[in-house]
């Protein structure tokens, strides 16, 4: 089982990016995916996930209304649309799945992080 992220870089203020994470191996149409980030000198944190059938989207109170999670089972991908891009979002982000809730204790499977990096 392999999550592969991607689609971070280096982006202004304001500025807007899209990631996205593939999953092979296996399929997770019925599974939670999630992203969460981890920033310089923090821990990891929960940003959305999204349900597996229901596609229902959650997300943290920091990212709300600027940020958006989306998935296509058929590709095995999940999306994270970033906008309104601040200089505190800068960390490297997560894909997870198999998991509940927004603990990242709670995930067995994550990808291996991709760097979005925010400037003043």
């Amino acid at each position: 089982v392999q999550l592969q992220a991607s689609g971070g870089g280096l982006v202004q203020a304001g500025g807007s990016l899209r990631l996205s994470c593939v999953a092979s191996g296996r399929t997770f149409s019925g599974e939670i995916m999630g992203w969460f980030r981890q920033g310089p000198g923090k821990e990891r944190e929960f940003v959305a996930r999204i349900g597996g059938s229901t596609f229902n989207p959650t997300y943290a109170n920091s990212v709300k209304g600027r940020f958006t999670i989306s998935r296509d089972n058929a590709k095995n991908t999940v999306y994270l649309q970033m906008s309104n891009l601040k200089p505190e979002d800068t960390a490297v982000y997560y894909c997870a799945t198999r998991g509940h809730g927004s603990s990242p204790t709670n995930y067995d499977y994550w990808g291996q992080g991709t760097q979005v990096t925010v400037s003043s």
